[in-house]
């Protein structure tokens, strides 16, 4: 089962794929969005779906660290409404909160990454590639 996982924030969309199996998420790329001028990424989100022919998007619910939901909550619901309508493929929602923080902390500690412009090209597709494993760990059916 191949899913599609999304970071979805106010400028930027992580993108990250799992294998066919639904075991493991792997990182693929930033997407550029506007939301001013109602540039939502759907262009390069179907490029996505093409190839890799997904049964569905996991997104990123950001949370407020009590539980409750905040402005992000709605538009990340929002943006998951956009993609029901657009590819008719379900939308399945994963806690994120904190998941920004460990992406800062893998991309330090195990990627060695230290330079803040080099994680900052990578940071979202990190989250989306937790938000997506944290997702399919859940719901692995071993």
């Amino acid at each position: 089962m191949r899913l599609i996982g999304l970071d979805v924030g106010s400028k930027t969309v992580g993108v990250a794929v799992s294998d066919e199996l639904g075991y493991t998420a792997q990182k693929l790329e930033t997407i550029q969005i506007d939301e001013s001028k109602f540039n939502f990424g759907m262009r390069s989100i179907k490029k996505l779906v093409r190839e890799y022919d997904p049964e569905g998007f996991v997104l990123g619910l950001p949370k407020n660290m009590d539980g409750t939901d905040g402005a992000s909550v709605t538009r990340s619901k929002a943006y998951g409404k956009r993609l029901e309508d657009k590819f008719g493929l379900p939308v399945y929602y994963s806690d994120e909160r904190l998941t920004t923080i460990e992406s800062r902390r893998v991309l330090i500690e195990e990627a060695g990454i230290h330079d803040r412009k080099k994680r900052k090209e990578v940071i979202d597709q990190m989250a989306a590639v937790l938000i997506l494993q944290n997702y399919l760990d859940l719901h692995r059916k071993d």
